[in-house]
């Protein structure tokens, strides 16, 4: 439906201007942000018509390129790829989220680890396994990216990789963090066998292995909490 068809009292702005901001739906948040429509369509129909197709967690995948043809302007392209950058930051904000001051941040549980990291790590096309180092006070000292990318498998992951970083930083203990491309973090078998044999070194070297935590797109699975259904 097209502004000039919508009565003067139910148009996005009107709305928002009288019930508040929580009054509008995405389409409706989403045609304010455009202004105008582009090339026979509104703002609002424009807004309806990629939600439908993609919703937001899909719109970030598209190229710019991709956008200004779905959009019909190359403007409203660069319109949308800024809000979901704003989004993330904003999210990163709230939620403690990774930057680059994330040094002496405390961790005190896996939705700690979620939270600081998922907009890191639901960017990746591949699997990423990285590390996060603390000291006695579960504060980080570092967090070392991409210890290894690809289809994760305990025959090409040797516990040195792990443990050099952390005996080079003097870390009391450590994470193990990655992400699933698919978005669902339940673990493969893989992950539980990964997980263990790192346990295992990290035992015998006297480094402290917290947990292991799989991020999906807005969920997470930590092998601490489930340690009783994964423990031999």
């Amino acid at each position: 439906m097209k502004i000039k068809e919508i009565p003067w009292f139910n148009r996005p702005g009107f709305k928002l201007t009288r019930n508040g901001v929580n009054s509008l739906d995405d389409a409706e948040l989403l045609s304010i942000i455009f202004g105008v429509g582009s090339k026979g369509e509104s703002a609002l129909e424009l807004s309806n018509k990629l939600l439908k197709k993609y919703n937001f967690n899909n719109l970030e995948n598209l190229s710019i390129k991709e956008l200004a043809k779905e959009c019909k302007s190359y403007n409203k392209a660069l319109q949308l790829i800024s809000l979901i950058e704003l989004s993330k930051r904003y999210n990163k904000l709230i939620n403690g989220g990774y930057d680059n001051k994330i040094k002496h941040k405390k961790i005190n549980s896996a939705k700690d680890v979620k939270n600081i990291f998922i907009d890191k790590f639901r960017n990746y096309k591949k699997e990423v396994l990285s590390i996060i180092l603390l000291d006695t006070k579960n504060k980080i000292i570092s967090f070392k990216e991409g210890i290894t990318i690809g289809i994760l498998n305990s025959s090409l992951i040797h516990p040195r990789e792990i443990f050099k970083e952390a005996i080079k930083e003097s870390a009391n203990s450590v994470i193990l963090v990655h992400n699933h491309p698919s978005g669902d973090p339940n673990p493969s078998q893989k992950d539980i066998e990964i997980t263990k044999k790192i346990f295992e070194a990290g035992e015998l070297l006297g480094i402290n292995v917290l947990d292991h935590v799989i991020i999906g797109d807005e969920s997470y699975w930590s092998y601490k909490e489930n340690r009783s259904n994964n423990a031999p």
